[in-house]
């Protein structure tokens, strides 16, 4: 007598195969249509620059771009090479934004467990936050002069608040379960910080610095501009000043890449230290 085979009798590695199998076309489309994106610009820029329908010294075509890109890396542009310049530009950036992290991250937390705290500190960040960065960047440059430090200030202020406010809310919807269950179980204010509200609200922290590094990159002009001599920034600023359209779009391309490189690895950073999330 033969006995038919119900659904239930299909093996779970076999069905974990077929359901992993069926999201791979899933991923592969959503590299594919990315990828027709990126041609698809490319192709308009090629057509409307061949076809004379922009001015080639405002919008010049693919190929100066890309000699431009060349030229500043082998020969440099203004003293430095390009990667002198992405070198000089990342220094800022990575040292603003860790000491941003270093100074947001255990200030947001406080503010978030101490309502007192956050009384007393919620209205200096709620204050200057909205303030632009050219306007803070005078009075930077008048307390502190025209070298790295007006810089470096101005890009650490740029990027303090999304962290501390992405930090707040982190802590504030830690689920409040969870933190008498550790009190019940004798967990001390340590064991709650480093047990419970970091790990809990860890990926909206990462989420609010992931936000904070892109608002602090697209600053970096503003930061560049005065008595700098390297730097992408600066690179762009001043190319612009001598109509130079290939290196400013080759410079925009480099800072986009860069950004893009930058937010990848943090959320890699983001899969090494929080798997769970």
């Amino acid at each position: 007598m033969s006995v038919e085979a119900s659904p239930m009798a299909i093996p779970i590695s076999a069905d974990r195969t077929r359901r992993g199998s069926l999201r791979l076309p899933k991923v592969s489309r959503s590299v594919l249509l990315s990828t027709l994106t990126i041609a698809a610009l490319l192709a308009t820029w090629a057509v409307v620059t061949e076809m004379g329908w922009a001015n080639e010294l405002f919008l010049p075509k693919p190929q100066a771009v890309w000699a431009a890109f060349i030229k500043t890396m082998t020969k440099g542009y203004q003293g430095a090479t390009l990667l002198q310049h992405l070198g000089a530009s990342l220094y800022r950036i990575l040292v603003a934004f860790a000491l941003a992290c270093l100074i947001g991250i255990p200030l947001g937390v406080l503010m978030g467990v101490s309502r007192n705290a956050r009384a007393l500190l919620n209205p200096l960040i709620e204050f200057y936050r909205p303030l632009p960065p050219l306007g803070l960047y005078t009075l930077l440059v008048m307390w502190l002069g025209i070298g790295e430090s007006s810089k470096l200030s101005l890009l650490f202020l740029a990027g303090l608040p999304g962290i501390v406010i992405s930090t707040i809310q982190a802590v504030t919807s830690v689920d409040p379960v969870y933190v008498r269950a550790a009190q019940s179980l004798g967990a001390t204010r340590r064991d709650l910080l480093f047990h419970v509200y970091l790990p809990a609200a860890g990926p909206l922290i990462l989420a609010g610095m992931r936000i904070s590094l892109g608002f602090t990159y697209t600053v970096l002009v503003a930061a560049e501009i005065v008595a700098a001599s390297a730097g992408i920034g600066w690179m762009i600023w001043d190319a612009a000043k001598f109509l130079l359209s290939d290196v400013v779009i080759m410079g925009l391309i480099v800072l986009g890449l860069t950004g893009v490189v930058l937010d990848l690895m943090m959320r890699g950073v983001a899969k090494l230290l929080m798997p769970w999330a």
